[in-house]
């Protein structure tokens, strides 16, 4: 009787730490998950290829307007249109890929107006594009150096920013009408 108490409560001892046990592994595969998914999200926000055809497409089209050329414009659109539906998302974490997603419906629909439109509207629907991708840099991050600019007269003189490869102010809102109008606010690395 004796021999079958001991027999219970060393199994009950046993069993318990096993189920501790599992807990514990439990506990440590979701800390290194969420390291890994951490390390990723460093990774990704700090140099990253992954907006980079977004990037050339949107270059492409700021400096088409620029020029004042509407054709050019709409072909940095499509550029943008194609980058968008080729976007590695599954390098992208659970959060990252929601935020993405908000920003990837609004950049695309602003594209589309872009690729479709006279370059009076191209403009317009240009202030909100910029915006878009400069949330889905701070996102993902890039691998090029861009400048944020910034005209005070542009959306009816409420102002709005666009994003550069070179430091010298080139506005696309306005072209050779207000070609230097504007001002660097920052850097982006």
């Amino acid at each position: 009787m004796k021999n079958s108490i001991y027999a219970v409560a060393f199994a009950i001892l046993f069993l318990s730490a096993c189920k501790n046990d599992s807990k514990q592994t439990e506990s440590n595969e979701m800390n290194s998950k969420e390291m890994q998914e951490e390390k990723t999200t460093d990774a990704v926000s700090q140099k990253s290829g992954l907006s980079t055809a977004i990037i050339d497409g949107y270059l492409v089209l700021k400096n088409a307007l620029i020029n004042e050329d509407s054709n050019k414009a709409a072909d940095g659109g499509k550029m943008m249109l194609v980058a968008f539906s080729n976007f590695e998302m599954d390098k992208l974490t659970e959060s990252q890929h929601t935020k993405y997603m908000e920003i990837a419906e609004s950049a695309k629909e602003h594209a589309e107006h872009i690729v479709k439109n006279p370059i009076d509207h191209q403009r317009e629907h240009f202030e909100d594009l910029s915006k878009d991708v400069n949330d889905l840099i701070a996102l993902v991050g890039t691998d090029k150096t861009l400048y944020q600019d910034f005209c005070p007269m542009a959306s009816n003189n409420k102002g709005a920013i666009w994003l550069s490869e070179t430091e010298e102010i080139n506005n696309p809102y306005f072209g050779s009408k207000m070609l230097k109008c504007g001002s660097v606010q920052k850097q982006i690395n």
